[in-house]
């Protein structure tokens, strides 16, 4: 037999023993589901902090954030709507602005370009098809550029003519 063929039968068996030992081949009634149904699932929750505070204070907006009970992913459908564990993806507004955007990981958010004042930038955790899960606001203030903020050109350095 050749060992590609060898190999293959080795890893059938291997795959079905295992499906039998873990109580994947035939219904165990004697154990619970290995995921639940979607509709057991505890309600996902938003924690949003604080934008981090060096960078606000050169203007640079970082919002980290944290789910539980839902897994931001880019994935998107009805199919993917009925997946368990949850996944899902955030929809970003900033200062109640037409134009919402999809953050589909879980790195930190970054705003860079917002005039000194006030803002607000609401979170929403959606899931596949865009139904809103839960929500958060993070109310935040980007401070005014002092002239000395400015970055300082050390002129020693330069090239001359």
């Amino acid at each position: 037999m050749p060992l590609a063929l060898r190999n293959l039968s080795a890893l059938t068996l291997s795959v079905f023993f295992c499906m039998a030992a873990c109580g994947q081949g035939e219904a165990d009634i004697n154990h619970p589901p290995a995921i639940l149904p979607l509709e057991s699932e505890a309600v996902p929750k938003l924690i949003a902090y604080p934008p981090l505070a060096e960078p606000l204070a050169r203007g640079v907006v970082i919002i980290q954030y944290r789910t539980e009970h839902a897994r931001i992913m880019p994935v998107f459908g009805k199919t993917a709507a009925d997946v368990s564990p949850r996944l899902g993806h955030l929809h970003v507004t900033v200062d109640n602005r037409e134009g919402t955007w999809a953050h589909t990981s879980e790195d930190p958010i970054i705003l860079v370009g917002l005039k000194p004042g006030t803002h607000k930038v609401l979170l929403e955790v959606a899931d596949p098809t865009h139904k809103i899960l839960t929500s958060t606001i993070v109310n935040f203030i980007v401070p005014e550029k002092k002239p000395t903020d400015a970055p300082h050109i050390d002129d020693s350095h330069a090239v001359k003519p």
